[in-house]
């Protein structure tokens, strides 16, 4: 499964929101993040919105927050937001040969796999991952740090 641009900015933009609820985030800022253009992040946030996953305020202090329950939006439901559903897909060249037919089962079976998957990880969990992950890292850093320290002690 190939993802739209807008599909992957939408999870970005969607998991940055609700790693803090009550945090505001301009479309810009979160555009310098992911390095991209802050008009083309600000349709993806309009989508989130109207998907009751943000809310956009107006202002100096304004910008997006996540609304939507982290719990229980799965990575398939941004997707969902963004992409065409297999079905309505548009017909491509060869697709009435024999082929092209074996071949369709195979990358069917390959997007379900990978949309069960989606459906599986809710935006919570990815969050959780990611601040393990982080975790480890800086634990890892730390010891790295102290070890250098401990090395350098022992030079006369």
């Amino acid at each position: 499964m190939k993802l739209q641009m807008g599909t992957r900015l939408g999870l970005y933009a969607a998991l940055e929101l609700a790693r803090d609820p009550a945090r505001r985030l301009s479309a810009a800022d979160l555009a310098r993040q992911f390095g991209v253009s802050a008009h083309h992040l600000a349709k993806v946030l309009r989508d989130l919105a109207r998907a009751g996953l943000a809310e956009a305020e107006r202002g100096a202090a304004g910008g997006y927050r996540f609304t939507g329950n982290a719990r229980r939006t799965t990575l398939m439901d941004i997707v969902a937001l963004f992409e065409t559903e297999p079905g309505n897909r548009a017909t491509e060249p060869g697709e009435d040969t024999d082929i092209r037919r074996a071949l369709g089962r195979v990358l069917a079976e390959i997007d379900e796999i990978a949309e069960a998957t989606l459906r599986s990880i809710s935006l919570d969990t990815l969050l959780r991952q990611i601040a393990r992950q982080a975790s480890r890292a800086d634990a890892f850093a730390r010891a790295e740090v102290s070890g250098a320290k401990r090395d350098l002690s022992s030079v006369p």
